[in-house]
């Protein structure tokens, strides 16, 4: 799979895909629709009767569990945990992008007067949205000007003229370093905006990864071959050839236009009315014939947005504590309801006493926990973190408040409701330890089935209960598998 229309044959193929070819007004409607198809668990929609537009506008591509495997190549019946295991896996060996000469993305070239955001069919998502955002499934793409770096971050883009974009760089991001950095050179930072590549680099805009580290190279690592860039048409930063609509400019470094309000993924609004930020002043813009547009109706979980980073999030977590070296990690697992990135879960196997506490704070101490994660619960190695009934029968029956570490300084983002919307840069962390603790000499004793009992009646199993006999399967312990994290399965389409 090289690009976006690839993804789009493979997910019709295996089903993760309907054309919506009735009228449908890009003004709320649109939007509306794919939310309730969210909503439902539908599959990935591709608007072809746009109004006052002839390109196509695709939406709900991340919602799902399946359409994330087929992203990552493997199975589609391949749980959330696994696509998280096998990222962990594949990322330990980067592997560079390659320059390519040509590209479709410059089929079509708008320079100057001719630049005009508004000839692509950019939804109005919500009500008390600020206006049209062009950038939902955006990736933006900068280099740090000291270091030479190359960063892919996903950044709201309000579209505020026809040749402006809004920004929201949040304290702290790497896109917000970077443009200081520019701001104390009294240089305006160049920037590429991508709408529409391969869909692993959206993945790769959405994740946590720390600075310094090539997303290009994650990417190709995941895709197990190099990613191919082309150099854009203004500046010298690197685009995927793979791109469908490709925004050209510069971010000035001191001056600042309203931008806002959107409606967010935690399912409010993160402020009041209009706030001056920094925009991006669009000097070419290029894309393919009839550009594919692609956006996300962010909003209440369980959205693209919420599915992403909770692969890459989760991942990402993972990934740091191993190379902190911590032993006995055997599961981690941030929900998509809490956007992957404000409750964490970790299972671990511990191997001396205090092992829990360290990983509890170990996890607020990695790049991807550092900002945001708000909660994290620690359980034994019998519990896998996505196993939502079990930890919470760990949390009622392992966990003790006394064993509970509070803190009450982290950063925070402006994002979270759960804060004053004027007091929204630091946040309380908690950690659960909900493991029975290793040092304890007298442990609870464990209920538990007799093997040679179980296995008896395993094999009498459809003499038992003949309509059940198919799914009949322990796991040693006498429950049944728990269900997977939600959304991992499409639901039936219905509209």
């Amino acid at each position: 799979m090289k690009d976006l229309r690839d993804f789009i044959a493979l997910a019709e193929s295996e089903g993760e895909l309907r054309r919506v070819t009735a009228p449908v007004d890009w003004n709320l409607e649109l939007s509306h629709v794919a939310k309730v198809n969210e909503e439902r668990g539908g599959p990935a929609l591709l608007f072809e009767n746009v109004k006052d537009y002839s390109s196509p506008v695709l939406t709900s591509v991340c919602t799902s569990t399946a359409r994330l495997a087929l992203i990552m190549g493997m199975p589609k019946d391949t749980p959330l945990v696994e696509l998280m295991r096998e990222w962990v896996k594949r990322t330990r060996k980067m592997i560079p992008p390659v320059w390519v000469e040509s590209a479709p993305c410059k089929e079509n070239i708008m320079l100057g007067d001719d630049v005009d955001l508004y000839k692509f069919p950019v939804p109005w998502v919500y009500p008390k949205d600020g206006g049209r955002y062009f950038g939902t499934a955006v990736f933006v793409i900068t280099r740090d000007p000291e270091r030479g770096w190359v960063n892919l971050g996903t950044y709201r883009l309000q579209l505020l003229g026809k040749d402006v974009l809004g920004t929201q760089f949040i304290k702290g991001k790497h896109a917000d370093i970077m443009h200081k950095q520019y701001a104390a050179m009294g240089k305006p930072m160049p920037v590429v905006a991508v709408v529409g590549a391969d869909p692993l680099l959206f993945l790769m805009g959405a994740a946590r990864l720390p600075a310094y580290e090539d997303e290009f190279a994650f990417a190709g690592a995941i895709k197990g071959e190099p990613i191919e860039v082309i150099k854009a048409h203004t500046n010298d930063l690197p685009v995927p050839a793979s791109a469908e609509i490709v925004v050209e400019g510069e971010v000035d470094p001191t001056a600042t236009m309203p931008e806002g309000p959107f409606g967010e993924y935690t399912g409010y609004y993160s402020g009041i009315g209009t706030t001056p930020r920094p925009f991006i002043k669009v000097k070419c813009i290029t894309h393919r014939n009839n550009p594919i547009y692609w956006g996300t109706t962010v909003g209440r979980a369980v959205t693209d947005t919420h599915m992403t980073m909770a692969l890459t999030y989760g991942s990402t977590l993972w990934q740091e504590l191993e190379a902190m070296r911590i032993p006995g990690i055997k599961s981690v697992y941030c929900p998509p309801e809490g956007a992957g990135r404000f409750l964490a879960i970790i299972s671990v196997k511990q191997m001396y006493p205090g092992h829990s506490a360290q990983v509890g704070t170990a996890a607020i101490s990695t790049e991807m926990g550092a900002y945001g994660l708000k909660t994290v619960i620690v359980v034994d190695e019998d519990i896998d973190a996505w196993d939502l009934p079990r930890v919470l029968w760990a949390l009622s029956f392992r966990f003790n408040p006394s064993r509970a570490e509070f803190l009450k300084r982290g950063r925070s983002t402006p994002l979270d409701p759960s804060l004053p919307i004027n007091e929204r840069e630091i946040t309380s962390r908690i950690i659960l330890d909900a493991t029975i603790p290793y040092e304890w000499k007298d442990k609870p004793i464990p209920i538990e089935l007799d093997e040679k009992v179980r296995q008896r009646v395993l094999a009498r199993w459809s003499e038992f209960f003949p309509e059940t006999a198919a799914a009949a399967s322990g796991d040693g312990n006498g429950h049944m598998p728990a269900a997977q994290p939600a959304m991992s399965e499409g639901a039936k389409f219905e509209m």
